[in-house]
């Protein structure tokens, strides 16, 4: 019988204990790679090409602060800025507090100069901005609630108090975000009693090398002024909204650390319950001239497959399910999309088989450590 029979009739003796052991281990890892995409999605925010050329003026004190409107001609005039829009978070609710998307009061004339990236019939575009209740809403959140094109809509938002009233004049898609709903800023100052604040300006920048030319720019230009400004990229200003939830990666790294923990107690479990059933086995081989490391290399093998097995299983069932679930209509807009990386994959596997070498090496090291004598006189 060469070695790797032997390692595979020992592993499938007890076929319950197998199978058992590696659902566990498959739970674990499916539990593990959930969350690692979970918090990579939550503190990684997607970005591409034109996202990176985007930047976001707000109050200096804290996103929730809002700005004069009066700030948009000045920005407009500082070199390297080639569109710009005010941009407040509406918070809004469609019928139901559970219907949460984005949605966004903007300039409705610069708005699609800044994502560019977003794809809108010429014929809807100008409709949205010739109509002061318009708006334009991503193909995500269309085919969501079923939505069409001319239907309308009411929005009730408890942060401004106020129910914008809107119509339904394009879909845009294409870029980072097709969830987002846009409608006018005018529409939302009406609203409001002639406001004259806006929760931030997003704006578009010439290149890459304009980038901290123009933020340094509109910091100096309102500095001292009645509402100091921070202004950011794209990225910086998701990473600080991500950040108004807490300390997710501490609460995230904390569950992880226990699913790896309850993994290596099982995978220790398993491997103790198999080793003592075997002393009188391990006893004899060490009569026919097997040496110590041979016996661990063999007792290492089975440990390391099993949890290798079971990582398998757990990772590439969560990369396998991901990818074939509407993600963003499972969480309610929550998550855009949800994706078990290659690296997720490559964790997950490294840490399965790392514990199952680390859950084998006490009940083996005792194995092996054991008197023949005392081996033989073990009773099945």
């Amino acid at each position: 019988m060469t070695a790797a029979g032997f390692i595979m009739r020992n592993a499938l003796r007890n076929k319950r204990r197998l199978l058992l052991t590696v659902l566990s281990v498959s739970l674990s890892l499916f539990l593990f790679a959930t969350l690692q995409t979970a918090l990579r999605e939550l503190t990684e925010p997607q970005t591409n090409a034109e996202a990176a050329l985007r930047v976001i003026t707000r109050h200096r004190i804290s996103v929730a602060t809002v700005l004069p409107q009066k700030y948009l001609n000045r920005i407009r005039q500082v070199p390297g800025v080639e569109a710009v829009s005010q941009f407040t978070w509406l918070g809004g609710v469609y019928q139901d507090e559970k219907n949460f998307f984005p949605q966004f009061a903007v300039d409705p004339d610069t708005i699609f100069k800044i994502i560019t990236e977003a794809k809108v019939d010429p014929l809807q575009r100008a409709a949205f901005e010739r109509e002061r209740t318009a708006c334009i809403v991503g193909i995500k959140t269309m085919n969501r609630f079923g939505w069409k094109v001319g239907d309308r809509i009411t929005l009730t938002s408890e942060i401004w108090n106020c129910s914008p009233e809107l119509v339904i004049r394009g879909v845009y898609s294409g870029g980072i975000d097709e969830s987002n709903l846009f409608f006018h800023h005018d529409y939302f100052d009406e609203l409001m009693d002639g406001f004259g604040k806006t929760g931030a300006f997003w704006i578009k920048v010439r290149d890459e090398a304009a980038i901290q030319p123009v933020i340094n720019a509109i910091d100096s230009s309102f500095r001292n002024s009645e509402a100091e400004t921070k202004t950011e990229t794209e990225r910086a200003f998701q990473l600080g909204f991500i950040s108004m939830f807490g300390n997710i990666q501490m609460l995230i790294g904390s569950i992880s650390t226990v699913v790896v923990f309850t993994m290596l107690l099982v995978t220790a479990s398993t491997m103790s319950m198999a080793i003592r059933e075997r002393m009188r086995e391990i006893a004899v081989l060490k009569v026919l001239g097997f040496r110590g490391s041979e016996i661990f290399g063999l007792i290492l093998a089975e440990s390391f497959g099993l949890a290798l097995l079971g990582g398998i299983v757990g990772c590439g069932g969560a990369r396998l399910l991901y990818s074939n679930l509407d993600i963003y209509t499972l969480t309610q807009g929550f998550f855009l999309k949800f994706e078990v990386t290659p690296h997720i994959l490559a964790s997950g596997l490294l840490l399965a088989g790392g514990l199952g070498v680390l859950s084998c090496l006490a009940p083996a090291w005792a194995g092996i450590r054991m008197s023949v004598l005392d081996g033989l006189k073990e009773v099945d």
